[in-house]
């Protein structure tokens, strides 16, 4: 089975807890990590830009036009990662996800199994969209497994 991760961190901005786990299962599996889009001005097509760091491990950046609206950018990246998921063979599959916000751009697919690796309290952040609350319960009631890394601030004297 394939592993289709969505993250909304670049794969190669810092190397922390995506790679590390991702990067072991490649030994058993393929496994493609989406990034977020690229917006680019001038730009007349959109596209995915695939790379390959490591045998099994394929980074997909979608480079898409900045003058779109929010309903044409998901619709553009959901045609997208449709064709990627035909022309990789892409068939037996499951998700994990870093972000909730993926699942506009991944909810007309039907993964085997779902994981939501929760790192981050993301709607807490700074610029954090309003949806993502909502689209977060939505992932909690569809994952199959949720793993939540819980950290307490401790004074130590």
């Amino acid at each position: 089975m394939d592993l289709v991760c969505y993250s909304h961190l670049r794969w190669n901005f810092v190397y922390q807890r995506p790679q590390h786990l991702l990067t072991r299962f490649t030994k058993q599996r393929r496994v493609f990590y989406i990034e977020e889009p690229v917006f680019t001005s001038g730009q007349s097509t959109n596209y995915c830009h695939v790379s390959s760091s490591a045998d099994n491990l394929w980074i997909v950046v979608p480079h898409l036009q900045s003058n779109l609206s929010k309903q044409e950018t998901i619709a553009i990246q959901q045609n997208l990662l449709t064709t990627f998921f035909n022309e990789y063979n892409i068939r037996h599959y499951m998700f994990w996800y870093y972000t909730p916000m993926a699942l506009l751009i991944s909810s007309h697919f039907k993964p085997e199994f779902i994981v939501y690796d929760c790192m981050d309290e993301l709607s807490t952040f700074k610029f954090a969209p309003p949806a993502l609350q909502q689209l977060e319960k939505e992932l909690f009631g569809m994952a199959d497994i949720v793993f939540i890394i819980e950290t307490q601030n401790k004074i130590i004297n």
